[in-house]
């Protein structure tokens, strides 16, 4: 009778955690989905509040606009232009990112007071997206490939995730958690920690409306300890399926902006 018991017990644990990981994966999975694919096309005028240590307040105003090149929300390759509007330091200034959830992907920033494409390294990704307190990896989202990542809490809620890197030589930070809606799948806060596991940078998405049918972060905030910084996004006239063309996404349109897409 022990020993039938103990076979019990031996395949329940062979079984639980390939279920478990499982679990993990699909969450994951469904949780990039809402965060970054969902429609096959979008456009979002974004106001942007950057709140230095002081208190200080600059502003920029941006459109941006994205392209999934694989089928319907496939969490495949995309497309983002970001192009900026206000205030006149910042105006035509343009930033192009092709995501590969396989690779690193290719940034690009156009400078436009030098007249100057810029390529964004990818030992750059997590450093200020044009003095904010977003990285440029925050505007079209890291990879799920580059983490480990484990169930640690399932509230009423939520499911809390930690997220190890795979490669920490190449991120400042040594886990982050994700707070991910259960009902939705939406990722609604994001803590990262340093080597002593204290936390240091926090997104929270402080407004949540349904908008084409897609339930969708109108407002959000980064906020960085170490820095004493906030920066605010405020999301505006937001579309999905909008038929945005994939030709625009290169660098000849950083020069060239497409203004009939950035209306």
């Amino acid at each position: 009778m022990k020993m039938k018991k103990l076979i019990v017990i031996l395949l329940v644990m062979m079984f639980a955690v390939p279920a478990l990981a499982m679990e993990v994966d699909e969450i994951v999975d469904r949780a990039n989905t809402m965060a970054y694919y969902q429609g096959k096309d979008g456009r979002a005028t974004v106001n942007m509040v950057i709140t230095d240590s002081q208190g200080r307040e600059r502003t920029r105003q941006l459109v941006i606009l994205r392209y999934d090149e694989g089928e319907k929300e496939d969490n495949g390759n995309q497309m983002f232009y970001v192009y900026f509007t206000r205030p006149a330091d910042v105006n035509k200034t343009a930033f192009l990112v092709h995501k590969f959830p396989d690779k690193d992907d290719d940034r690009w920033l156009y400078l436009p007071a030098l007249d100057l494409v810029k390529r964004i390294a990818a030992g750059d990704d997590r450093t200020s997206f044009v003095g904010s307190t977003f990285f440029y990896e925050d505007v079209s989202g890291r990879s799920p490939n580059d983490d480990k990542h484990e169930l640690v809490e399932t509230t009423d809620n939520y499911y809390v995730l930690k997220n190890i890197p795979k490669n920490p030589g190449n991120v400042e930070f040594s886990y982050y958690k994700v707070w991910i809606h259960k009902s939705t799948f939406l990722p609604v806060k994001i803590e990262y920690y340093d080597e002593k596991g204290e936390p240091y940078r926090t997104y929270t998405a402080t407004k949540v409306e349904k908008i084409d049918g897609f339930t969708t972060v109108t407002q959000a905030t980064m906020t960085d300890k170490r820095l004493g910084t906030t920066t605010s996004m405020s999301y505006s006239d937001v579309k999905y399926n909008v038929g945005v063309p994939p030709d625009i996404f290169t660098e000849r349109y950083l020069r060239k902006p497409p203004r009939k897409y950035l209306r």
